[in-house]
């Protein structure tokens, strides 16, 4: 049982530390940003953060932020894909995944319609 309440305290935290990324990008002026519970359905990872950037320049700025605030949080960046000008990046951080779009992008993969049936843990228009 101690291993169920381990996992439970871990999910917390990462819970938290999404949160809080996700309100530094609320201050950096990204729009829709929805933090989502994946763990049930996830082996990858357990939270998603998504959020929309107006262009592809503030995509790069608002990684920076992100990033600045996940090291300010201990977290360690696995891996960091985007290839400039697609209109996504995506931050891998284990546990949490943040996924930086331009409006048109975000259209068109659809990923929290694809995720619909997990927990919403926060969001910020």
């Amino acid at each position: 049982a101690s291993d169920v309440y381990k996992r439970q305290g871990l999910i917390m935290t990462m819970q938290n530390n999404a949160i809080e990324i996700a309100k530094v990008l609320s201050e950096k002026k990204a729009r829709d940003i929805t933090v989502i519970n994946i763990a049930e359905k996830s082996s990858f990872a357990d939270f998603f953060i998504n959020a929309t950037a107006g262009s592809d320049r503030q995509l790069s700025a608002l990684l920076d932020f992100a990033e600045g605030k996940a090291a300010e949080l201990g977290l360690e960046q696995k891996n960091v894909e985007g290839i400039q000008g697609s209109g996504w990046i995506l931050a891998d951080y284990g546990d949490i995944i943040i996924n930086l779009f331009t409006a048109e992008t975000r259209d068109k993969y659809t990923l929290d319609k694809i995720w619909s049936d997990c927990e919403i843990v926060f969001v910020e228009e």
